[in-house]
């Protein structure tokens, strides 16, 4: 048995219950004084990551991944900022839903409730530590948060001023605590530790959350893998995809809403894709293309300046992470959705299409956590859907589904009440 984490478990589900009875002014306050220490101990926080990002550039780490790491005061401004928004949002502890009556006089509803205490585990983004725990705290949850050994420093630095404003305001420090040993095997122990967390949520690569979902006595929400497509029809209007395609892949490619593959008509391939390919590729994207729409693209007069090459079997079903997007010609929606069902993580999809039947025909075959119909992908995303945040994007099926905000931290309990009611023998 790990001591110290059980300890840390045993003060977290402490919190926990101290934290379901407190009314939303309270908590509102705490998030308001986290805000505030962020800034305060902003000095602090950036020399701590400072130390984490030289160590991962000494040690060989991408300029991406080193992007994702790094804070600076603009940044660490914008999660303070960030923090006050979530204080603004509605409190979903105690929402009634689902009321009636039975013949009997009994009255029934669901009261919302909060989790208890939530495990996260992260890699390399120091911010969601402050994004998680404003939403755990929003919700009344307790939260334990373990990021990856490449921002220890930075985390222990930015709990410590998490901790500091909890202090301030008179609620526990247990609520927001975090794992800074580097021994995967904390990480191990973290997802037995059942007696006191109620939910795991990993938020990185496939590996983690495989390694999860083995070893986790503690349900776990998976998300967050998306391989992500566009499929353009024959009646989709080709001049406003131009832009649109553009957004999904090279807004922001190192994230999980970005697009992956694009699936075009035949019809449609002439028009669109040298467009669309003169677009993505002055943006520095590479195409990884299908036999169609290779031979479609070596005859334009620009293809020499263009980077592409055949796609390999593996070239579809990859999360690329980057400025790299598969394309692929199709006959129709049925080669269409059939692709998606071979090779989706069930994330996020989208047709862009001027038909009613087949946008409706996509909604209901594709089954991921979110269909778009003429609309970017990366709108898949907590707060542009107005959740306000988010702590996760699921893809799973049971408890949460899509972006998890404030709601999605919360379960609920049945509520019975009666005037001395006596079930029938």
């Amino acid at each position: 048995m790990n001591t110290a984490l059980d300890h840390m478990g045993r003060q977290a589900k402490l919190a926990a219950r101290r934290l379901a009875g407190l009314e939303r002014a309270t908590k509102d306050q705490a998030l308001l004084a986290i805000a505030d220490a962020l800034l305060e101990q902003q000095a602090a926080i950036l020399a701590a990551n400072e130390a984490d990002v030289a160590t991962a550039r000494a040690n060989g780490t991408g300029a991406a991944l080193l992007d994702r790491m790094l804070l600076t005061p603009e940044r660490l401004a914008a999660i303070a900022a960030d923090t006050r928004s979530v204080a603004e949002l509605p409190d979903p502890v105690g929402e009634v839903f689902d009321q009636t009556s039975l013949p009997n006089g009994l009255r029934l509803h669901k009261r919302r409730t909060p989790l208890g205490v939530v495990g996260v585990i992260y890699e390399a983004r120091p911010n969601v530590t402050v994004d998680i725990a404003a939403l755990c705290l929003k919700t009344s949850n307790a939260v334990i948060l373990r990021g990856g050994s490449d921002i220890a420093q930075s985390v222990a630095a930015i709990t410590t001023a998490i901790q500091a404003a909890l202090q301030r305001v008179g609620l526990p420090t247990e609520a927001v605590q975090s794992i800074t040993d580097p021994d995967r095997a904390v990480v191990g122990a973290l997802l037995r530790l059942d007696q006191y967390v109620d939910m795991i949520i990993p938020r990185g690569g496939a590996g983690l959350h495989r390694f999860c979902i083995e070893q986790s006595t503690i349900p776990v929400i998976t998300g967050g893998l998306g391989v992500v497509h566009i499929y353009v029809d024959a009646t989709a209007d080709l001049e406003r995809a131009v832009p649109l395609i553009f957004n999904a892949k090279v807004q922001r490619p190192s994230v999980c809403n970005a697009l992956d593959t694009l699936l075009v008509q035949h019809e449609a391939a002439p028009r669109l894709l040298p467009a669309v390919v003169r677009e993505l590729c002055a943006a520095g994207v590479e195409l990884r293309c299908d036999p169609a729409s290779l031979a479609l693209l070596a005859d334009q007069p620009e293809a020499a300046a263009w980077t592409m090459r055949p796609a390999e079997p593996d070239d579809f079903g990859t999360e690329f992470l980057g400025l790299v997007l598969s394309l692929k010609l199709v006959a129709n929606l049925d080669e269409a959705l059939e692709h998606i069902a071979t090779y989706s993580t069930g994330h996020t999809d989208a047709i862009l299409t001027s038909d009613a039947a087949a946008a409706q025909r996509f909604i209901q075959a594709v089954d991921s956590g979110a269909v778009l119909v003429n609309a970017s992908t990366r709108f898949n995303d907590g707060g542009q859907f107005g959740l306000g945040a988010e702590v996760a994007i699921s893809t799973q099926k049971l408890h949460a589904r899509g972006p998890m905000g404030l709601r999605e931290l919360t379960t609920y309990k049945w509520v019975g009440e009666a005037d001395y009611v006596v079930r029938p023998g």
